[in-house]
This record gives C-alpha cells, structure tokens and sequence, in this order.
C-alpha cells in the first residue's frame, strides 16, 4: 500500500535538580529500562 512503518520509539530522559536534561535514553527495551538507567547512573558518578 506504499505506507512506511517505523514502529514505536521510546524516549526517557535523565534531568538534574536544576531541571537541565542530563542524559537522552533512546536505545532500550521497556523490561531493561531501569537497568539502563542505573547502569548510566553508576558508571557517571
């Protein structure tokens, strides 16, 4: 039918105390997301 469909895109972002985004997460799965997101967190601390 010449329609395109690229599927659902998940965004997350980290933002600071001062409400100045931190980090974009767009790579991950909705199961894996809250080890992405520590795992970011202890590797920048």
């Amino acid at each position: 039918m010449g329609k395109v469909y690229d599927g659902l895109h998940r965004i997350s972002f980290l933002i600071n105390e001062d409400g100045v985004i931190e980090h974009v997460f767009n790579k991950f799965k909705t199961k894996d997301h809250h080890e992405v997101v520590l795992k970011f967190l202890n590797e920048n601390r």
